[in-house]
């Protein structure tokens, strides 16, 4: 058994797994933070996508002692002060889900290009990026107007903050 400690949606977390449990499981099942899905376990869905050091990653393929040390942020934590995040935002306001499954995931992995492109993203690069997400729901273009909707706020948003 290994001990594992990790900073999870901002508060410190500490717990015994077995040396083989992948990151998803410990999240879900170790810290009961259902919102990451576990969807193929081979790394090819996205439903299982986290931050982990502010990068998203696709926790299904990390060992939990491999993350020891890491801060973690999960669907759960990425609202602030109980209003969503923008990102959630316009996933709701543009129909980017239908059944719900691959909606943390996909939230997460966009949270993650909008920071690391900011304003300047377009829908190439939106649907490039989403290739390691798949939803068998919705055909994409509503996710991908979600995302470049957010993305426009979020850069109007630090602009307005400078």
């Amino acid at each position: 058994m290994a001990k594992v400690t990790l900073t999870v949606n901002g508060r410190s977390v500490s717990s015994e797994c077995e040396d083989r449990t992948l990151l998803v499981h410990f999240i879900r099942e170790k810290l009961g933070l259902t919102g990451t899905h576990v969807g193929c376990d081979t790394s090819q869905c996205g439903a299982c996508v986290i931050h982990m050091d502010g990068k998203s990653v696709k926790s299904c393929s990390i060992l939990a002692v491999q993350a020891s040390g890491s801060k973690i942020t999960t669907i759960e934590g990425l609202a602030a002060n109980g209003e969503l995040h923008p990102v959630q935002v316009a996933f709701k306001e543009h129909h980017g889900l239908q059944c719900g499954f691959c909606t943390p995931g996909m939230v997460m992995t966009s949270v993650d290009m909008i920071n690391r492109h900011g304003g300047k993203l377009d829908e190439k690069t939106v649907r490039s990026e989403l290739e390691g997400n798949i939803c068998r729901c919705t055909g994409y273009h509503n996710i991908v107007q979600a995302v470049l909707s957010a993305n426009a706020e979020m850069n109007a948003a630090s602009q307005a903050a400078e």
